[in-house]
């Protein structure tokens, strides 16, 4: 597939000149992590891959309304994110780093941490949507909606769930 054509629109990213050498580099970080096919083996690129984890941040913010699989899987990006970052030239990284903050901050806030949990490596694996959101005529009793039952904590208030 080759150099990332968002990064190579214009030769910059986020204001930083990219040069031919970094796209390249990050092409070539994308290979390494096993990150440039999505899952249908279409070509994926570093920004693709970006905007993948604004989507599912944006999708939690509006409120959550898979089951607790469907986000554990939704949330792939970000692990992926997390595979291929150390391996980005340190000028991308940098100048991708106030957005992917922004996204990482956005989704601690649409979100909760686990009881008992925190400080691991991979954060956004141990939270949970903040808001809920259940199909039409489901039944709810106040706890976790269905999908989430088999959370291994009792729902917190800090969750609400919309029916």
């Amino acid at each position: 597939m080759g150099p990332d054509p968002a990064l190579a629109a214009l030769g910059r990213t986020d204001g930083v000149l990219v040069t031919t050498q970094e796209q390249e580099a990050v092409h070539a970080a994308m290979v390494a992590a096993g990150a440039d096919r999505w899952a249908g083996g279409q070509p994926c690129t570093f920004s693709a891959l970006l905007d993948c984890w604004g989507d599912e941040v944006a999708g939690v913010e509006e409120g959550y309304a898979w089951c607790l699989a469907e986000f554990d899987s939704d949330i792939w990006c970000r692990t992926t994110l997390a595979r291929v970052w150390p391996l980005l030239p340190p000028r991308v990284r940098s100048a991708r780093q106030p957005r992917l903050h922004e996204l990482d901050e956005r989704f601690r806030a649409a979100t909760i941490g686990w009881p008992g949990r925190g400080g691991e490596e991979q954060w956004w694996l141990w939270r949970v949507p903040r808001l809920l959101v259940t199909e039409p005529g489901d039944p709810y009793d106040g706890g976790w909606p269905a999908g989430w039952v088999r959370m291994p904590f009792p729902k917190p208030d800090s969750v609400r769930v919309i029916t």
